[in-house]
């Protein structure tokens, strides 16, 4: 019985010391959204380094006038995950949980 009880407050550190913020996610989308850290932080690394590589190509091409179609699309992608990010959040913790108790 102490073994379970044990194993339950190790499992629940564990979580406690690994799961993300929803709050630290958004203040990271409202400062560096652009660069797609907020999506690092929840795990979705393919798409935070997609919106990486824009921000640099749009800034590249901004000197060829068309750098600006870059920064729209980017504009568009940030407020679509104003509301998409406590789901990705949600879906980091919910994994971390079903990892740590298999």
């Amino acid at each position: 019985m102490a073994d379970q009880s044990s194993s339950d407050a190790k499992t629940l550190l564990q979580y406690e010391a690994n799961k993300k913020s929803v709050v630290v996610a958004y203040l990271l989308l409202i400062f560096l959204g652009s660069f797609g850290v907020h999506r690092f932080y929840a795990g979705t690394t393919k798409s935070g380094a997609i919106m990486l590589s824009l921000f640099v190509l749009s800034c590249i091409l901004l000197f060829a006038f068309v750098g600006a179609f870059g920064f729209l699309i980017l504009g568009i992608w940030w407020f679509v995950d104003l509301f998409l990010l406590h789901g990705l959040i949600s879906s980091y913790n919910n994994d971390l949980v079903g990892n740590l108790t298999d």
